[in-house]
């Protein structure tokens, strides 16, 4: 059972804030009404499980707002952090009966859920719900091959420098603003659990984050709330192309 709040009000799918992004992005006002039919929207508290790693899943959705983390736990109890859920992110498998991953709330979340049966049956009956999501299911394994990159061969001063860029661009493109120039958002990860994401250790984490504001990569108000003064010049850090990679 999940543990979950329901939101005493619904949000109109027109008014959606990851509409342009979501794997409904492509549908047409006569199919988002077929889709109104079967969601509904939860609300999870920062820490609350979202599914555990095996559970049955009768539902998929996407992230509205908020973060979540994918973890993997081995035999020996260790657990490993494999992934990010940010807005506009879908979690669940369509044909697929059980989480692969525990997914828990970061921060606040929300997600827009569709019940698993009558999703999938849409699917089969809207094409331009199955061709976004594959489109998203592509970008999420370009995205997973670049990471290995991130991981395997890049320093600790351009793995942070790479976090920081994709949470900057992925905020910037929910909020449709130009990646360019100045940019501002709130971290919504810990150091601890930037360190367990980036396969580093919580001293280094932080002395990096500390040498990117004293060289004037970034600026910090607090520990989470992060100024880019210059978004190419992150980019630049991090190794990546102009065009930001694939992590968009």
């Amino acid at each position: 059972m999940l543990n979950e709040r329901s939101l005493s009000i619904p949000v109109d799918c027109t008014e959606c804030p990851i509409r342009h992004r979501a794997v409904c992005a492509r549908c047409e006002s006569d199919e988002l009404e077929r889709l109104e039919e079967i969601k509904y929207y939860r609300k999870f508290e920062a820490g609350q499980t979202v599914i555990w790693s095996g559970d049955r899943m009768d539902f998929v959705g996407s992230v509205v707002s908020g973060i979540a983390t994918l973890t993997q736990t081995m035999e020996d109890g260790r657990t490993q952090m494999v992934g990010l859920l940010l807005p506009s992110d879908f979690v669940g498998r369509p044909g697929r009966a059980n989480a692969a991953y525990d997914v828990v709330a970061t921060t606040d979340l929300v997600m827009c859920c569709f019940r698993k049966a009558p999703f999938e049956e849409q699917m089969r009956q809207t094409p331009h719900i199955a061709q976004r999501l594959l489109e998203m299911t592509l970008d999420e394994l370009d995205a997973a091959r670049e990471w290995m990159l991130v991981l395997g061969r890049k320093t600790a001063r351009e793995k942070i420098a790479s976090l920081l860029s994709i949470i900057a661009r992925r905020d910037a493109s929910i909020n449709m603003r130009n990646v360019t120039g100045s940019i501002v958002f709130d971290l919504p990860l810990t150091r601890e659990a930037m360190a367990d994401y980036l396969g580093l250790t919580l001293e280094t984490v932080s002395r990096q984050i500390s040498a990117l504001r004293k060289d004037g990569v970034i600026s910090l108000e607090g520990k989470r709330h992060v100024t880019v003064p210059d978004m190419q010049r992150l980019l630049d850090e991090a190794g990546d192309d102009s065009d930001g990679g694939v992590f968009a």
